[in-house]
């Protein structure tokens, strides 16, 4: 079992990721917004965090590069989960620090082997 921060503005898509990843025995803490992510990160470091892109305030974009310029965060895996599908986007989201990027709409079942997959390596 991992501990894992989703953060997404849309509450079903929120909700959605929270319930699959639940369902194979993580503990799962759930935010609106970038900075709320930052926060929960800090306050008490997952073992992975889903991030999507779009959100108000603090982007998903500006949350990883906090992230990634916190020494105590630096090494977390990010995975971006977001509708921004051009091939600049992707560039962008592993330029900024992911360790995975998936597409909105998206497989639940899809981002459950991706999530386990970063997990392995950490072990």
């Amino acid at each position: 079992m991992a501990r894992i921060l989703v953060a997404d503005d849309d509450v079903d898509i929120r909700e959605l990721v929270e319930f699959k990843l639940s369902t194979l025995g993580h503990e799962i803490t759930a935010v609106a917004d970038g900075q709320a992510a930052i926060d929960a990160c800090r306050s008490s470091r997952p073992d992975l965090a889903v991030l999507d892109v779009m959100m108000p305030g603090v982007s998903g974009l500006d949350a990883i590069r906090s992230i990634r310029a916190d020494p105590a965060l630096a090494d977390l895996p990010v995975i971006l989960l977001t509708a921004r599908a051009q091939e600049s986007d992707v560039e962008n989201g592993f330029d900024s620090g992911a360790d995975d990027y998936i597409t909105k709409p998206f497989s639940p079942r899809e981002l459950a082997s991706r999530v386990e997959a970063l997990l392995s390596r950490i072990v």
